[in-house]
């Protein structure tokens, strides 16, 4: 069971995959678009990486604000769902996006790459943390689910 994890942004999509098992996200690519609207071409090529990963669902970070409210760039996120989950068929979650992109950031200063740089890697590392915490959250409630027995 493959799962692919988005970072949307206003000109670019981070991409992430899961591991055959769904335990664990590695980065995919950055699609990045001339203009915000134009969406086409993005949703044709996460089609098609999902076609060719074989995945059963998308997973799309969720830019709530830290109060917890809703403002446009997630009203804009939930836009998106919708047009993916047309395009694609499949079932599309919304996941919790909040630092993810600080925490990449991050990673990537820690890791040295410098600050002109990490444009290019850090929308695909936010979708790579994205998909992670859902497959934890899963593996979570399995175990949870398990102990029950």
């Amino acid at each position: 069971m493959r799962i692919l994890g988005l970072d949307y942004g206003s000109r670019t999509v981070g991409v992430a995959v899961s591991d055959p098992l769904g335990l664990t996200a590695q980065g995919l690519e950055t699609i990045w678009r001339k203009q915000e609207n134009k969406l086409r071409q993005t949703l044709a090529r996460i089609e098609a990486l999902a076609e060719e990963y074989q995945a059963e669902r998308i997973v799309v970070g969720y830019p709530k604000n830290m109060n917890n409210t809703i403002g446009e760039r997630a009203l804009k996120s939930l836009e998106f769902k919708e047009m993916l989950e047309r395009r694609t068929g499949l079932p599309v979650i919304m996941w919790d996006e909040r630092l993810t992109t600080v925490e990449a950031n991050r990673t990537l200063m820690e890791a040295g790459v410098r600050r002109e740089n990490r444009k290019q890697y850090i929308d695909e590392l936010a979708a790579v943390f994205i998909l992670q915490g859902y497959l934890d959250s899963l593996a979570l409630n399995k175990e949870e689910h398990h102990g029950e027995n």
